[in-house]
């Protein structure tokens, strides 16, 4: 049997927030909790604050599958990499190390990942049949590629070197800020990192998400590419959604 709620928690580098998803809907089916992330941001720290957050949903959940997202590259539930988090997630069994803590099976995930496969089925990129890749403009740029709805995980597209650089050194939207650009001056930032990505995979369709996509039209209508490029529809909640649908998808629940 199919199941229709799921629980998604997004795991950041300053808060943890969860919610139930209706998966038919592709929404929240419950307020979201947000508790900080604690300042050692260690594995068994962030494993707790979750339990807290699993606990709180827990009569509505029951049985139900848990996804969870994390800055990091996830590779087999292991942590391969760690963002705005604790080193010590580098080379963690870290899907285990939830999965003990709660007493239960979860699924982690990626968390640019995550809000991909949310956008594709559920936002901006609703309905494409094709090679789909969502960016997220930050802190770093995340990326997730997905064809016919297939996930690629773990795709770091925001370190592709470009003109001796760290993609996401040069065009992260956070880099605006901590430079003073003005957005004629981001501009062109975007459209060589952009360019590179169309060159490269030749998609259908390009996402943008971040904070920063709510402020599209201050900079998409200036790009000048071949593909289709098209702000996030989800907004904060993808990360949390995706998680739900992925956990779906990949427990068999």
């Amino acid at each position: 049997m199919t199941r229709n709620v799921a629980l998604g928690i997004d795991i950041g580098g300053s808060g943890i927030k969860g919610a139930l998803v209706d998966l038919d809907a592709g929404d929240f089916a419950s307020d979201r909790l947000r508790i900080e992330t604690p300042q050692e941001s260690t594995p068994a720290n962030v494993a707790a604050v979750v339990g807290e957050i699993v606990t709180n949903f827990a009569d509505e959940l029951g049985d139900g599958p848990i996804g969870l997202t994390i800055p990091a590259i996830v590779q087999h539930g292991v942590t391969l990499s760690a963002a705005n988090i604790h080193p010590s997630w580098v080379n963690c069994p870290a899907q285990q190390i939830f999965a003990d803590a709660l007493g239960r099976d979860v699924v982690l995930v990626n968390d640019a990942d995550a809000a991909g496969v949310a956008e594709v089925k559920f936002g901006a990129a609703r309905g494409n049949p094709g090679l789909v890749i969502v960016t997220t403009l930050g802190t770093g740029i995340g990326s997730a590629i997905i064809y016919r709805g297939v996930l690629v995980p773990n795709s770091e597209l925001g370190h592709l070197e470009i003109d001796g650089y760290d993609a996401e050194k040069r065009a992260a939207a956070s880099i605006r800020t901590k430079e003073g650009l003005s957005w004629d001056e981001y501009v062109p930032r975007l459209q060589r990192y952009y360019e590179t990505v169309e060159f490269l995979f030749s998609p259908d369709l390009l996402v943008v998400g971040g904070g920063v996509s709510k402020k599209a039209d201050k900079f998409l209508p200036k790009l000048k590419l071949r593909t289709p490029i098209v702000p996030a529809e989800l907004q904060n909640r993808a990360g949390i959604i995706g998680a739900a649908v992925l956990a779906v998808d990949e427990s068999g629940h």
